[in-house]
């Protein structure tokens, strides 16, 4: 089952640019724009690093490996008249991965072709606006 309702789903696989954050060596955040998919095998959201991006060696994916906890953001505007963002906050733990990312952006049908780093983002906490309402937040099950 996923962490994520039918509607957050809709949402996440209609987008493909998002935003992770997180946290450096030093410990000051980073925020970083880069493509997601949503995974319906793993209930999590897959970030890949497009063939040549160096994603293994990328800031982003050595934050994530020494400081797993992460936040990812996607959003827009649904319309300027009237004014209508919405978007979701991912707050959750991540998982990466030296191998392997060629076939998980195979599977999921990526828009791009991936390298073979890529990372794993699980949900522990998700909020959204304008999606499905007004503003929600829930935690979610470990």
């Amino acid at each position: 089952m996923s962490a994520f309702t039918p509607g957050e789903i809709a949402y996440l696989t209609s987008q493909h640019l998002g935003r992770l954050a997180t946290t450096g060596a030093d410990g000051r955040p980073s925020v970083r724009p880069v493509g997601v998919i949503y995974d319906p095998g793993s209930g999590g959201l897959i970030v890949g690093g497009v063939v040549g991006s160096g994603m293994a060696a990328s800031k982003k994916f050595r934050d994530a490996r020494r400081h797993p906890d992460v936040a990812f953001v996607v959003d827009d505007l649904a319309s300027v008249e009237p004014w209508s963002p919405r978007g979701i906050e991912i707050r959750g733990v991540a998982e990466t991965f030296d191998e392997g990312g060629v076939e998980v952006g195979e599977r999921l049908a990526a828009p791009f072709p991936f390298e073979e780093a890529w990372i794993l983002i699980r949900p522990r906490r998700i909020l959204t606006w304008g999606i499905e309402g007004d503003f929600a937040a829930r935690e979610v099950a470990a």
